[in-house]
């Protein structure tokens, strides 16, 4: 039966203890990792979120009732110690905090009993995740989440102090807003007031900074709650959180210094990295040509060649007829590797398949001089040695090519390279090279859509001297865009914002916008416009990814409370789920089948 704390008062964490506190009597609470009776002796490893503390209860010294309740301790019980602390006898455990010391008890309380968890609540936990995460609430008791959880909730103090010192107020946006479909899906929310209309959680507080921007707030930040209904993946979910910056009267390069000093000290306070500043650049273009990906993975090399005219008239029509296509031929030297084996290559093969390409080619360079090849018959033995000393390519070496258009070479050689430098350990896991990506393309063409679409989003600034394209050829157009990224995954980004209304109005119509639709999605905004808005610009960083990245995750619901799972479902609390008929009576709603089109 549980028992009150009435009369009892925590003095302190388990592992806030040490030698220090040799002699003084303590209370100490929190959940029973494990119990050891050894007879005359019981030992209890006590937890809490600061660490674990052992307990010693000899019947002598606490009573023959205290003793009794100890020894019905089990996992996860939650009780209440008082005791003396006391130096180990002999059995001094330095892999532990409070290794050198233990609590000798005098009196325990059973505050909660509890029933066999249905996996251990350990560090570095080899549970399913399935499982984990169906209990999270067990879940995060691990001393592993719970610290990256105490480090997120520092890195997000430090990020507010260091604002709050740069002259930023916080300041919250709408959770409920209005839909504006040019980007990610939106998760919408039915209103019961105005039946048939729709709220949408907001994918970022994008418009709203902008609006404070021209109400004269100058420096404008939050820790916000955004919502994207899309595909997840390891670094996604369906909500998450950014650090959302707005600043007015500045270009990109005051955005970029503020971001390099707050990252900085972030790196410096949470894990003790000392980050080199100015952190380095690199543009759109170069990070594809050299990486295959605007989010490089800078740690290791196997940088991407262009072979397209060395190949452009040689006897493998794969090569010669994706350059005549106006496509492009590229490749990557992975030293070291050209004996691997078929079975690894065809496996490398298939990989780049997932990538959009028909296929992959490999030159193996044998140390006798000889090659193994998939294409070598094709061609003559100049064409070969001119495409081997274009790669460096080296005694020992594989080459690896993918011929096809320009983006889907960069898509497959860009993750090609990821994969391959996993699969061989050359990441330095203890690496942090960060990076910014800067002139992006202010356009990207949707096949799905037929048009261009906006490469971040419609108020994103052109580069001046690209202006004069905007109509002729917007694929051209650079804009003043610029992503942070580390270790080869974004953190963030932002732009310069577009406050002239001609400029505007040309972007909305390289967008295929109408006047009329420009107005209907974003008339509040583009009204704000009309009474003075000062040049300004933003980033916003995604607080979950930068906290993983940190703590070396491998995943970004481990530094999450309350994760989804990959089809955006929570396995805890069972959600999305059914509503009772009568909300949706409510509101106007009706389900319907998805397969014959008949409701519910």
């Amino acid at each position: 039966m549980a028992e009150s704390m009435k009369g009892l008062k925590r003095t302190c964490r388990c592992a806030e203890l040490s030698v220090e506190n040799v002699g003084q009597t303590v209370t100490v609470m929190g959940w029973v990792q494990k119990q050891r009776n050894k007879g005359g002796l019981i030992f209890v490893d006590l937890r809490d979120r600061s660490g674990i503390l052992q307990v010693l209860f000899e019947e002598e010294i606490c009573g023959s009732e205290a003793f009794e309740k100890a020894a019905k301790l089990r996992s996860e019980f939650v009780i209440a110690v008082v005791g003396e602390v006391v130096h180990r006898n002999a059995d001094v455990n330095e892999k532990m905090a409070t290794g050198a010391i233990e609590v000798r008890a005098k009196e325990v309380r059973i505050l909660s009993e509890a029933q066999t968890p249905p996996f251990p609540v350990e560090a570095d936990s080899k549970t399913k995740e399935e499982l984990r995460l169906k209990y999270r609430y067990l879940d995060l008791r691990r001393p592993d989440i719970q610290k990256n959880l105490i480090l997120r909730s520092k890195i997000a103090t430090t990020i507010r102090a260091f604002l709050a010192e740069e002259g930023f107020l916080e300041i919250e946006t709408p959770i409920l807003n209005k839909s504006t479909p040019e980007g990610a899906r939106d998760y919408l929310v039915p209103s019961r007031i105005h039946p048939g209309t729709f709220y949408a959680l907001p994918q970022s507080p994008q418009i709203f900074k902008q609006l404070l921007m021209c109400s004269g707030y100058d420096r404008y930040c939050q820790i916000a709650k955004c919502f994207r209904d899309e595909d997840l993946r390891a670094d996604r979910q369906p909500e998450f959180t950014q650090v959302d910056l707005e600043m007015s009267f500045v270009t990109q390069e005051d955005v970029m210094d503020v971001t390099e000093r707050m990252v900085a000290r972030v790196c410096k306070e949470a894990i003790g990295l000392e980050v080199q500043l100015p952190l380095k650049r690199m543009t759109w273009h170069e990070a594809m040509n050299r990486f295959g990906s605007d989010k490089p993975d800078t740690r290791f090399g196997m940088e991407l060649t262009d072979v397209s005219e060395v190949v452009k008239n040689c006897g493998f029509s794969v090569f010669s007829g994706a350059v005549a296509a106006g496509g492009s031929v590229r490749g990557i030297n992975v030293k070291g590797q050209a004996e691997m084996p078929r079975k690894k290559i065809d496996a490398l093969v298939e990989f780049a398949k997932g990538y959009g390409v028909k296929g992959l080619a490999y030159l193996g360079v044998l140390p006798d001089g000889t090659y193994k090849s998939s294409f070598a018959k094709f061609m003559t033995e100049e064409e070969l040695k001119a495409l081997v000393e274009a790669m460096q390519g080296q005694p020992g070496d594989l080459l690896l090519f993918a011929a096809d258009r320009l983006k889907i070479v960069w898509n497959v050689l860009g993750a090609l390279r990821c994969e391959l430098a996993k699969q061989l350990g050359l990441v330095d896991e203890n690496k942090f090279n960060f990076l910014w990506v800067t002139e992006f393309p202010q356009f990207e063409w949707s096949d799905e859509e037929e048009r261009f679409v906006a490469m971040h989003h419609p108020f994103t600034m052109p580069m001046e001297e690209d202006l004069p394209m905007l109509e002729e050829k917007p694929g051209e157009v650079r804009a003043k865009a610029y992503d942070i990224v580390l270790n080869g995954v974004e953190l963030g980004g932002g732009s310069e914002r577009i406050y002239q209304d001609d400029v505007q109005e040309r972007m909305f119509r390289a967008l295929g916008f109408t006047d009329e639709k420009a107005h209907q999605q974003f008339g509040f905004l583009l009204d704000a416009f009309k009474y003075g808005v000062p040049p300004h610009a933003g980033l916003a960083i995604g607080l979950d990814r930068f906290v993983m990245l940190l703590v070396k995750a491998e995943s970004i619901r481990e530094v999450i409370a309350f994760p989804k799972v990959k089809d955006a479902s929570c396995l805890m609390s069972e959600c999305p789920n059914v509503v009772d008929p009568a909300q949706l009576k409510e509101l106007c709603l009706a389900i319907t089948d998805q397969e014959s089109g008949e409701s519910d």
